[in-house]
Formats: C-alpha cells, structure tokens, sequence
C-alpha cells in the first residue's frame, strides 16, 4: 500500500480521511479499566474528558463500555449498554463526533448504530454470535482484532507454532473472508494486530517491528499500545509513567503502516504522529 494514497472511510455520516494518520482517543466508561481506573465512569465526566480529546485533535472518540484487560469479567448485555448508548447519544448531539464502540455484543452495535456511532471496534472481530450479521445491518466500518481465546485466559502462557507476524497475518486473512463471506463488504474493514492479546513481551515487539508485513492484507491498520503492560515490563514503568513509551510505539506503528493509532494521550501523540508524518512524506517526495 501506498502510503501516500488517499483512503476515505464512510463511517455513517462522517467520512474518515486515511490518507495520512489518525489519532483514535479512548474514552473507557466502565469502572475497571487498567488505565484510568474509571475516572471517566460518569457521564458527564467521559462528555469533558471526550471535549478535551476531540480539542486537542483527536479524529475518532472509541468509547468502551467492557474492559478488555487480561483477566477482565464480563458484563452483561445490559450492563454495557446503559453505559455505552447514552455517552454515544451525547457525543454525537453535543459534539457531531465520529464516535467508534469498543464492542463485540451485537445488541450494543444495534443500538450505538441507531444512536449515531461511526464505526464498530470489536476485540473478537465479530466472533460472538450475531455480530457479524449485526455489522453488516448497521452499514459502519468494523475493525477485526486479533484475539486468541478470551480477555479472561488470553495470557495463558500463549506460544505460536511460526513466527507471531505471520500467524497474525493468516489469523486476520481468515477472519477477512469470513466476514465477507458473512455480508461483510471488504472496504468496510480495518485491521487490528491486537498489541498485548494473547502476546508475550516478545510477540508484541517481534510483531511491531515486522508490522509492515501486513499491509499486504490491503486494509488500514488500527493500532493501539498506549499505556501497555509491554511498555512496563521493558522501561519498568507503572502505567501512569508510560507516555514516552507509548509514543515511541506509536511513532515506529505509522512508519510500518498503521492510519489509526487508538491512544488515551492525544495532544502528545498528535504532535508524535504530525512530526513522523512530516519525516515520511518527505522522504517519499523524493524517492
């Protein structure tokens, strides 16, 4: 892929301009997440923290309302969606925000679609059942992750028979067909590696550095390893200290490809993504 070629995302009544990198601002409304501890729980708390995102350039607000952290309990249907559907509502009618869901039950994709959300951002990349016939009815873009087993037992010891770049590859490639075997059209689809799911400290760095192997799928890739336990385990940092960390990674991700990179620091890594953007165009002016 070109990284020079102008992609635009339908994404409902939003079109997403991927001709250069993104910024993607986490907005977690569950009361358990790793990184924020569920600062942003209440509403009206998620609503100013999304205002401050979205002012210090964030493209896409990705709101979750189902912790995805190693050991995470699920919730239930309900659950999410009393915390998902109305922060959606309001980001939309108070900011025409392009907001993304961090879902993968189906009812929530059903409801956040009809609230106003622009794209479907599914950890099981719509394993579950049902999500993927309720991707293809809510007509939004859906980024497939690459999972192996569940957020409760996914660092279980996991181990690849090849090396991790390539059975990402192949893992993602089937879940493409499936899904468009399912409905789902091919240019309503983005891609995940799955940074720290169901990946050792060595996985994710061998996988980052091969990362550019998987533009050969032929979609944009969405990235996210802000605040991740990797970057602890190599700096020895708690997660509060992990934005130099995290912005290194962002920054070698948009050299290997990545178009958007899902961050909980956004005026950092806005200024990160412009300036290795900078570099990268101007290299390619003169190749």
């Amino acid at each position: 892929m070109d990284i020079r070629a102008s992609t635009h995302l339908p994404c409902g009544r939003h079109r997403l301009d991927l001709s250069f990198p993104r910024i993607m601002g986490i907005l977690n409304v569950t009361p358990d997440s790793f990184s924020d501890g569920g600062r942003h729980a209440v509403p009206d708390d998620a609503l100013r923290h999304a205002e401050q995102m979205l002012a210090e350039g964030a493209a896409i607000i990705d709101v979750g309302g189902e912790s995805t952290r190693p050991g995470a309990e699920p919730v239930s249907v309900q659950q999410e969606l009393d915390r998902v559907v109305p922060v959606v509502e309001a980001l939309v009618r108070e900011f025409d925000a392009l907001v993304s869901v961090d879902t993968s039950t189906p009812e929530v994709m059903a409801a956040t679609a009809q609230a106003g959300a622009g794209m479907i951002n599914d950890v099981r990349n719509l394993r579950r059942e049902g999500a993927l016939s309720a991707a293809v009815v809510s007509g939004l873009p859906v980024c497939l992750m690459h999972m192996i087993g569940e957020p409760g037992d996914m660092q279980d010891d996991p181990h690849y028979d090849r090396p991790v770049e390539e059975a990402v590859a192949t893992f993602l490639a089937q879940r493409v067909a499936a899904c468009e075997a399912g409905g789902l059209r091919r240019e309503r689809m983005l891609l995940d590696p799955g940074f720290g799911f169901a990946k050792s400290v060595e996985h994710n760095l061998r996988l980052l550095k091969h990362m550019d192997r998987l533009e050969a799928l032929g979609l944009p890739l969405l990235v996210g390893m802000s605040r991740k336990s990797m970057i602890g385990k190599v700096l020895g940092r708690p997660v509060e200290e992990r934005l130099s960390g995290s912005l290194a990674l962002s920054a070698l991700a948009v050299d290997r490809g990545a178009r958007i990179l899902r961050v909980h620091d956004v005026g950092p890594h806005v200024d990160a993504v412009n300036m290795t953007w900078a570099v990268l165009e101007e290299g390619s002016a003169h190749d």
